[in-house]
């Protein structure tokens, strides 16, 4: 499992799980050592972690914005146990979204001072593709027709002291109509333009770790579907 928190990656994976040691820059015992978050740096991974480890990881990480860390890999015993007990201390909240493509460029959102891709939550008894069509019509303004499911990305936040495990959906959309695009002011979206391939890295460099996820993600979704 993977989870942002502040837009750093977690990842829980189950001990037996084959990791590239030469990836990380520092490797730790939970059962031997006492770690302090705030010496985690670059990529880290942590051995025999525990739900109670995990979870003091993200109390952390909620509380502060650690630039230094770039990801933290926890390998637990009772991989399915560790991560149930991780998601009962959050409120799940579901929702969904769209890689748009016009051509050979990308459609994105400029909201709260990054670049972003067009999302938002399931309506009650909403299906999860009924929503990522309708978040991105209605963002953006635009009509759109709906493809295969990328990836999903799950992500924590708070609100009202209640903390929220946030799992999204991601679709590929082709755009059928875009003459009348423009933000959804009241979402506080800013700005909506479609991005070529040029204009790619300037974007990426202000938009959000997940988002950078599920461009990786769309990218080898769509060399897969090339070599069928």
């Amino acid at each position: 499992m993977k989870i942002f928190i502040n837009d750093v990656p977690l990842y829980i994976v189950p001990m037996e799980k084959e990791l590239d040691r030469e990836h990380y820059d520092l490797i730790v015992d939970a059962t031997k050592e006492d770690i302090e978050f705030d010496d985690l740096i670059d990529d880290v991974l942590i051995r025999k972690a525990s739900s109670e480890f995990i979870y003091s990881f993200y109390k952390f990480l909620r509380n502060d914005k650690n630039k230094k860390l770039d990801s933290l890999t926890c390998k637990v015993y009772d991989y399915e146990t560790v991560v149930s007990e991780f998601k009962k201390k959050f409120k799940i909240v579901k929702a969904a979204g769209g890689i748009v493509t016009k051509s050979e460029k990308v459609l994105f959102i400029y909201r709260l001072k990054k670049w972003d891709l067009p999302k938002g939550k399931l309506e009650k008894k909403e299906k999860v593709e009924v929503a990522a069509v309708r978040e991105v019509e209605e963002e953006c303004n635009i009509q759109v027709r709906l493809g295969e499911r990328v990836c999903k990305t799950w992500h924590t936040y708070t609100r009202n002291g209640k903390n929220h495990l946030k799992k999204t959906s991601w679709y590929h959309m082709e755009a059928l109509n875009d003459k009348k695009m423009a933000p959804q002011k009241e979402e506080g979206i800013e700005k909506v333009i479609w991005v070529n391939k040029k204009e790619m890295r300037t974007v990426l460099i202000n938009t959000y770790r997940s988002i950078r996820y599920v461009l990786k993600k769309f990218h080898e979704h769509q060399e897969g579907l090339v070599a069928r």
